[in-house]
């Protein structure tokens, strides 16, 4: 969420305290009236606090500095009610009309006091109903009470959704790591897309209806506006060059600047993308994480599922589509889709492909099967939505039924998310190329759309309303070709598949253990987006696995259960019961860019999910001289659950470090160890945000050979 974010908008971070203040002036600004009716404040409260759960705010300070602008805000309202109640009422103020007052008295004495709080919750009423205590004369330490406990209400619930929000986001993205998991996503995913999708089928058209009509009420408003007349007087070539621009008959009006205006606004959110690309910024950081945290999802039933997906981006079978779309509308007599047909298409393989000479990436480490062809962008992404995009757009014009509409919309949308998963499933591209390829394949659209409305390609016939039985037969037969085609590529390209990961390498010798931490970075773990977090603060050498989970559950440590559907079902019943499961999952922790393969819990006296102490251990792929393998690993200590899917750590980690050394020792597991400082003494924060401390002290431990 918060990369996301990052992304779109400029960091907070950067501007330090003027956050806070452009906060305050948020709220005011929302709350003045005449002022508040074009001022997003609420958005860009939701927005930022959704930025303090990435520590770009503290959420205490932007509450506070939240609710001194909507009572300052208030509070000027409220004086001009004093001073100017009795004029403003009658003849109104700018956009206020004397009808907004009037609802807005109506409100006030059906509430009394109590309307100052309430009205703040109420779009059309939080900017006047002050402003009509004013002008009633309510008692100043009366107005106070109710205004500042509105004042709180407000800025709560907008800024802590956004806050709460985005750090479940952030945690449950640090939790994808087994297969389990993933199909709680996927289920999640399809459940909250049908309900939408149900949503607009039901209320869509209604809803459009609404928004329709307030459109005609504000025109109307605009054009009685006593201003907006004078100054259209005095500028009358700007006034008719805007009304051109909104004209929804003409194909230059509306539809040519909506068309417009999401064109630019998608060639700079590419723009980003390749600049994060050449900058090496966060998105390649989780290009790198998800890349490794998906090979744990690896199985050849799965690879087969997703080869076949992947198979419909494939350049042979989108000849295939496109030389059958071209006889179909050739023969329907739809013709004037022909051109920006091409056009989208074509274009769209072409700056796909000259992308990939431009940037020259090469593709991620462990794939399934070799592509030989660059990684940025993805083909396969651009393809999915640059044809399919606009084959769901030719539908979409030509089918009458408002729902078939709907489902032809999602479906092709659910069409180009698996098309890109697959591509990221069996390892040949990055997030940022899937993303790349989306946001160039949508400008191909947008233009092939552009062209399409210029063209008058807008027909209310129904496809087969207009052809004949026979036309019907050929139709089919063109479509079963296409299926069979697919068939037949997705079998006979069907490539060699590899299962490989980083654990079935052969590993690199070591002179000495400590030269694991080849770089700085590789002495802490690391969130997905690659922000340090805890120095490792264990570095064990062992025989081999089997030896290495014998010594910990010998020592009183428990091997921790892997993510999965049962796993996660068994972990909510013990929080919610407080039940004992002494084997419960871990959130996993990012090294060197890979999860911990072992994770090892000890109950305490409570024996429930919500305190226990964890360690997390990294096979690093080096051996020593002996044979003797290379781990390294850190430790904490969960005093409780919070967001009901992570623990709070206990901020001296060092206390849990000495605490697993003394239960291995005493365990008698311990052949030889020497105790080193490896980073200096440290003050930070864990990637959910809890504090913690340490010396920076690190143990090299040898465990006994069996």
């Amino acid at each position: 969420m918060m990369h996301v974010l990052d992304t779109l908008l400029p960091s907070m971070t950067h501007v330090h305290m003027l956050g806070y203040w452009i906060a305050l002036l948020f709220a005011f600004s929302e709350t003045v009236i005449g002022i508040g009716l074009f001022i997003p404040g609420s958005s860009a409260l939701l927005i930022m606090g959704a930025m303090a759960a990435g520590g770009s705010f503290d959420i205490g300070d932007l509450i506070f500095f939240a609710v001194c602008g909507a009572i300052l805000g208030d509070n000027i309202n409220y004086a001009i009610g004093r001073k100017l109640g009795e004029s403003i009422s009658t003849k109104g103020f700018w956009f206020i009309r004397p009808d907004h007052i009037q609802k807005a008295h109506a409100f006030f004495e059906r509430h009394g006091s109590k309307s100052v709080f309430l009205g703040r919750f109420v779009p059309s009423m939080k900017e006047v109903v002050p402003f009509i205590a004013g002008s009633v004369r309510m008692r100043r330490a009366r107005f106070m009470i109710w205004n500042i406990l509105g004042g709180i209400g407000w800025s709560l619930v907008w800024i802590l959704p956004g806050y709460f929000f985005a750090a479940s986001l952030n945690t449950a993205t640090e939790w994808i790591s087994r297969t389990g998991f993933l199909l709680l996503y996927v289920v999640a995913f399809v459940v909250i897309g049908a309900l939408i999708k149900w949503l607009i089928v039901r209320k869509g058209q209604a809803v459009f209806l609404l928004l329709k009509s307030l459109w005609a009420s504000f025109k109307q408003s605009f054009a009685q506006n006593k201003e907006l007349k004078a100054y259209a007087k005095k500028h009358p070539r700007l006034v008719s060059w805007l009304a051109k621009r909104v004209n929804p008959h003409s194909v230059w009006g509306r539809p040519a600047t909506f068309l417009f205006l999401i064109f630019v606004y998608v060639s700079f959110l590419f723009g980003g993308v390749i600049e994060s690309l050449l900058k090496s910024e966060v998105i390649t950081s989780i290009d790198i994480r998800v890349s490794h945290v998906l090979l744990l999802f690896r199985d050849k039933e799965s690879v087969q599922i997703f080869w076949w997906i992947t198979a419909l981006g494939k350049a042979h079978l989108v000849l295939v589509i496109v030389c059958a779309v071209t006889a179909l509308l050739w023969l329907l007599k739809k013709r004037m889709y022909l051109l920006p047909f091409w056009i989208t298409v074509f274009g769209g393989i072409a700056s796909s492909y000259l992308g990939k000479i431009v940037f020259h990436r090469p593709r991620p480490e462990f794939p399934v099967y070799v592509e030989t062809s660059f990684s940025f962008p993805s083909g396969h992404a651009t393809i999915a939505i640059a044809l399919y995009g606009f084959l769901a757009y030719i539908l979409i014009q030509e089918v009458h039924s408002w729902k078939k509409k709907v489902n032809i919309f999602f479906g092709a949308i659910l069409l180009a998310i698996l098309i890109g998963l697959s591509r990221l499933y069996l390892g040949v591209h990055y997030v940022s190329d899937i993303l790349g390829g989306y946001l160039l394949g949508f400008l191909w659209l947008i233009v092939g759309i552009s062209i399409a409305v210029y063209l008058g390609s807008r027909q209310t016939n129904n496809i087969v309303e207009t052809i004949s039985k026979k036309m019907k037969i050929l139709v089919s037969l063109i479509v079963v070709a296409v299926m069979c085609s697919y068939v037949f590529i997705a079998i006979a390209m069907q490539p060699m598949m590899n299962l490989l990961s980083p654990t079935h390498l052969a590993p690199t010798h070591l002179a000495h253990a400590t030269d694991v931490f080849s770089s700085d970075q590789l002495r802490y773990t690391e969130t997905l987006t690659g922000r340090q977090q805890e120095p490792i603060s264990f570095l064990i050498l062992v025989q081999n696995d089997d030896v290495f989970v014998q010594n910990f559950e010998h020592a009183g440590w428990l091997l921790a259960d892997r993510v999965d559907l049962r796993s996660m079902v068994h972990i909510v019943s013990a929080a919610l019961y407080k039940t004992s499961y002494q084997r419960a999952p871990m959130t996993p922790s990012f090294w060197n860019a890979q999860t911990h393969v072992f994770g090892f819990e000890k109950p305490t006296d409570t024996d429930t999910v919500g305190e226990r102490h964890h360690a997390r251990f990294w096979d690093t792929g080096y051996i020593m001289g002996d044979g003797r393998r290379v781990f390294v690993g850190t430790v904490s200590f969960d005093n409780q659950i919070k967001w009901g899917i992570t623990h709070q750590i206990s901020p001296d980690i060092d206390t849990e470090r000495e605490t697993l050394f003394h239960d291995l020792q005493s365990a008698g597991v311990i052949s030889g160890y020497t105790k080193e400082k490896t980073v200096d003494p440290d003050l930070g924060k864990n990637f959910t945000g809890d504090q913690f401390f340490t010396d920076g002290q690190l143990y090299v431990i040898q465990f006994e050979s069996v």
